[in-house]
């Protein structure tokens, strides 16, 4: 093992700079070289990279974003990028790939697997954390706090004007962010796309219903809907035009976007990414490939790149039994 490279890819998440430090000191202690291939497949493509050395990553565990810049590569899936990929590999003597990113990324790693027989290791950086195989993914943990600070903010004008506010979250897919936000902002309702009838859509009437219990129990009071992008349509300010029109009272969307993407990587994210990032460099230099590097109850976890995908990451079944309980308490108080 002499030479290893690393890319970033897809959505960018905080963190991913604490594992691009990571890969390097620790490539550096084992005496490998490291290359960074710039805006993920697509400068593994034109041969767009840097070396890495352990001055280029002094001081980046602190900064969002990634340094190796990210971007999408639709044609990537085409046979022909695979094999030019292959062949860049090849000529600059690669002899392992480390791909951080998420469900996308590792779906190209697989491509890529097929036409070059070098080492490939995933390492799961995404917000959304809807890959199989790990508790936590790189940047997620970031995402709900920005998101909390948020939802906070918007309680204290919620209150003051005793309005109704809906906060909408990312997870197009996967309702992790908007859970956890949830309950952690002590929201009154959450729409997720693992709770929501895809044929029939979100519930109004009994979005209308909760608002009036719980106004006749409280009073007029403030009332936050946590909801995930894409799930209703026209999103978020549609729901809040539709429930304005309906309830004739106000309502008002938040739409917090990509704010959830940036910032200083919180403290289990710089530790994530770290710890998986040092351990993707041990698994390259001992032969493995083919796997993503996760975490399974605080422990360092080999999980095979297929399995990432298999099936679809269910929420915490408690958490959402919680927020039901909660749901339920206030239109059964006794």
């Amino acid at each position: 093992m002499k030479r290893i490279a690393v890319l970033t890819s897809g959505g960018d998440a905080p963190g991913m700079n604490a594992c691009i430090r990571a890969i390097v000191l620790t490539a550096h202690r084992n005496q490998i070289e490291v290359i960074g291939f710039r805006h993920g497949y697509n400068g593994l493509l034109k041969r767009e990279y840097q070396p890495l050395h352990p001055g280029d990553v002094v001081n980046i565990i602190q900064r969002g974003g990634t340094i190796l810049r990210s971007a999408r590569c639709p044609e990537f899936v085409e046979p022909e990028a695979a094999e030019r990929a292959a062949q860049n590999l090849n000529s600059m003597h690669i002899d392992a790939l480390l791909v951080i990113g998420g469900n996308g990324s590792f779906m190209g790693a697989e491509h890529l697997s097929q036409y070059w027989q070098g080492q490939i290791i995933t390492l799961p950086g995404t917000i959304d954390n809807d890959i199989n195989g790990t508790d936590g993914t790189i940047g997620y943990y970031t995402a709900i706090d920005t998101a909390l600070e948020a939802i906070d903010k918007v309680r204290d004008t919620a209150d003051a004007f005793e309005r109704i506010f809906l906060i909408e979250v990312m997870g197009r897919h996967a309702g992790f962010i908007g859970l956890s936000a949830a309950i952690g902002s002590g929201a009154e309702q959450v729409l997720l796309p693992e709770l929501i009838d895809p044929e029939k859509g979100v519930d109004l009437e009994q979005i209308k219903r909760h608002v009036k219990i719980t106004r006749q129990k409280r009073g007029m009071c403030s009332y936050i809907i946590v909801i995930t992008e894409n799930l209703y349509p026209g999103g978020a300010t549609a729901l809040a035009q539709k429930l304005t029109t309906d309830m004739d009272v106000e309502c008002r969307p938040v739409i917090l976007g990509h704010i959830q993407r940036g910032g200083s990587p919180v403290s289990m994210d710089r530790l994530l990414a770290t710890k998986l990032g040092a351990y993707a460099v041990e698994a390259a230099r001992d032969g493995k490939s083919l796997i993503m590097i996760g975490e399974k109850n605080y422990k360092v976890v080999e999980v095979p790149l297929p399995d990432t995908r298999a099936t679809k990451k269910p929420l915490d079944p408690y958490l959402v039994e919680i927020q039901q309980d909660f749901f339920d308490l206030v239109k059964h108080p006794t």
